[in-house]
């Protein structure tokens, strides 16, 4: 994921607010949604940082993302890493403000962030590597809330792992032509004719640790109707990619957003 869309903030933001509602079994602690709301702004900006910092001699082979302000010549990559390390330390004094358990994670994650944009040189699976550094919100939203994290945080884990890996890998089929010229390794290129199938499967997935979610946390009929409009919206998905189009690949991509609005309205619903 190239972090081109605003929408990524939101991409980031849904899980975060999955599992702080889902943690305090309610609405979160004020404090707790100011911190982790900021902390997503804060750290998508970051990794927009990096990633181009990272992507700064390939971009200029990509029509999309050739005149991103490292590669055009508007910032230069020593004022990036600098501006990196500014967002992380202010990152970092907003999770100061939890506890040491949520710390530790943080450091993690912050690792998983620096380390996602140089995976794509070297493996075919960077979206699972981001998908890891996404989902890290999940136990640290329940470390924050009640300083451990609980086993049923680790199914909100998985899903958040697995629905960026799904997004992540259709935003790949959109500049798979593109990666494959200047050697760019993705799902999307190892996938190859079996991308939307996997995809496909990896959505049944998604829906099948979904369910699990509702049975561990009891939750009720409103997230039942939200998870159906999810799949309704997944085979929406699979018909917008189906001829592999760029344009209609980048709108499947933005249109997961709402599953994740829809999964936070099924769990806010169900435990108001």
């Amino acid at each position: 994921m190239r972090f081109d869309k605003p929408i990524g903030i939101y991409l980031l933001l849904w899980p975060t607010l999955w599992a702080l509602f889902l943690a305090e079994k309610g609405i979160p602690q004020i404090d707790l949604l100011i911190i982790f709301t900021l902390g997503v702004i804060v750290m998508r900006a970051a990794g927009c940082v990096i990633n181009d910092y990272a992507d700064r001699k390939i971009d200029k082979f990509v029509e999309r993302t050739k005149n991103r302000p490292i590669t055009s010549g508007e910032l230069s990559a020593k004022s990036a890493l600098w501006l990196f390390l500014v967002l992380i330390l202010v990152a970092f004094q907003l999770v100061l403000m939890t506890n040491f358990l949520t710390i530790k994670i943080a450091l993690l994650a912050v690792l998983l962030a620096i380390i996602y944009p140089f995976t794509k040189n070297y493996t075919h699976f960077p979206q699972f590597i981001l998908g890891l550094a996404f989902a890290m919100s999940v136990p640290m939203a329940f470390a924050a809330t009640n300083n451990y994290i609980s086993s049923s945080a680790w199914w909100l884990f998985t899903a958040a792992v697995i629905w960026t890996v799904i997004y992540d890998t259709i935003y790949a089929i959109a500049d798979r032509e593109e990666d494959l010229q200047i050697g760019i390794k993705s799902t999307a290129v190892l996938f190859k004719k079996f991308d939307k199938l996997i995809i496909a499967i990896l959505q049944i997935l998604l829906l099948l640790v979904l369910i699990k979610i509702y049975i561990v946390f009891d939750l009720t009929i409103y997230y039942n109707i939200a998870l159906i409009l999810s799949g309704f919206l997944m085979i929406y998905h699979q018909y917008l990619i189906k001829d592999r189009k760029k344009e209609k690949c980048l709108k499947a991509f933005l249109n997961n957003n709402y599953i994740g609005m829809l999964i936070f309205i099924g769990i806010t619903l169900s435990i108001s």
